[in-house]
C-alpha cells in the first residue's frame, strides 16, 4: 500500500531550490538584457515624458502631464491621424496586392519553383531600407524613370515626390513581402479537401473563396495586417525621402522634437510613450486574434 505525501512535503517540494534556480538561471540573461535595453529606457522615457517644459540643458522640477496635454492640440491631432492613415492605407494596400500573390504561391505555383519564388520575392529585403527609399525618390522625381516613361508616351509629367501618395507607394513596397510571406505561411495550411468538396457540392469559385479559404485564413490575414500597421505606423525612413513637409507623421514628428532646434525632451517623449501604447496595444491584438504560428514560420 503506497503514502500519499503530505501537503506539507509537496510545498517544501515545490519551493526546493532546484525546481526554480534552473529555469531562472536560463531566463536571467535574456532578462538582464531586457530589463537593461527595453524596461529601463522606457522607463526614463515615461520619466521624461512627465516633466512638463523639459528641454535640453533647461531642467525644469515637478510632475504633470502638461506634454501630454499638448498633444491634444489640433496640429498634433493632425500628425497623429496623417500616421494612422498612412499605416492604414499601406496594410489595405498591402492586403489587396498580398492576397492574390500568397494565394498563387501557396496553391497554384509549381510546386518544385515554389521556394526559389519565394526567395526572389523577398530578394529587396536583403536590401537597406534606406537604399530602397532612395530607389523610389530616382523613381519618382520629375526628371525620373516614371515620368520618363509617361513623356515617352505623350503623356504628362507627374509630381508624385513629396506627397502623400508617394509615402503610401514606398511604404506599400516596403512591407508587401512580410504581408505575402505571413499570408503564404497561412494559406499552405489551408486544407483544400472542402475546396474539393464545395466544388463537388456545386459551390461556384467566388462562394468556395468567401466561405473557406477566408475563414481558414483569417488569424493569418489579422497577423500580415497588424504586423505591417505596426511597422508603418512608426517607420521614419519612407516619409522623411519620399513625403516632403507634407507628409509630418508621428515618428518625423518625435525626431524633432528630440534633434530638431526646439530639442523639446519632454514633449518628445511624451508623444514616444504614445506610440509606444499604439504599438502594444497592436500587438496585444495580433497575439489575441492572429496566427501566431504563420508569424513565426516567416
Amino acid at each position: 500500500m503506497t503514502s500519499v505525501p503530505s501537503v506539507s512535503t509537496t510545498w517544501a517540494d515545490r519551493l526546493a531550490p532546484r525546481r526554480w534556480l534552473g529555469p531562472l538561471v536560463l531566463l536571467a540573461p535574456a532578462g538582464i538584457w531586457l530589463l537593461l535595453l527595453l524596461v529601463l529606457p522606457t522607463l526614463l522615457i515615461l520619466e521624461i515624458s512627465l516633466v512638463p517644459g523639459l528641454r535640453l540643458g533647461q531642467p525644469s522640477g515637478g510632475y504633470g502631464l502638461g506634454n501630454y496635454l499638448q498633444i491634444l492640440q489640433p496640429v498634433y491631432l493632425r500628425v497623429m491621424a496623417r500616421s494612422l492613415a498612412f499605416a492604414l492605407g499601406s496594410t489595405l494596400l498591402c492586403l489587396v496586392l498580398g492576397f492574390p500573390v500568397a494565394y498563387w504561391l501557396a496553391l497554384l505555383s509549381p510546386r518544385r519553383w515554389r521556394n526559389l519564388l519565394l526567395v526572389g520575392f523577398i530578394l529587396p529585403l536583403w536590401t537597406s531600407s534606406l537604399l530602397r527609399a532612395y530607389a523610389w525618390t530616382t523613381i519618382l522625381r520629375p526628371s525620373g524613370v516614371l515620368n520618363t516613361m509617361l513623356n515617352a508616351l505623350g503623356l504628362p509629367t507627374q509630381s508624385w515626390l513629396n506627397t502623400p501618395t508617394a509615402v503610401l507607394i514606398g511604404l506599400t513596397y516596403s512591407f508587401l513581402p512580410y504581408m505575402v510571406l505571413i499570408l503564404y505561411a497561412s494559406l499552405e495550411k489551408l486544407d483544400t479537401r472542402l475546396l474539393e468538396a464545395a466544388a463537388d457540392l456545386g459551390a461556384t469559385p467566388r462562394q468556395s473563396f468567401w466561405q473557406i479559404t477566408v475563414p481558414q485564413t483569417l488569424p493569418g490575414i489579422a497577423a500580415s495586417c497588424l504586423l505591417v500597421f505596426i511597422t508603418s505606423l512608426g517607420d521614419f525612413v519612407v516619409p522623411t525621402l519620399l513625403g516632403g513637409a507634407s507628409s509630418m507623421n508621428i515618428s518625423r514628428l518625435i525626431y524633432n522634437q528630440f534633434l530638431g532646434p526646439t530639442r523639446a525632451w519632454g514633449f518628445g517623449s511624451a508623444l514616444s510613450m504614445v506610440l509606444i501604447l499604439a504599438v502594444s496595444l497592436a500587438i496585444a491584438l495580433l497575439l489575441r486574434y492572429g496566427d501566431r504560428r504563420s508569424v513565426a514560420e516567416t
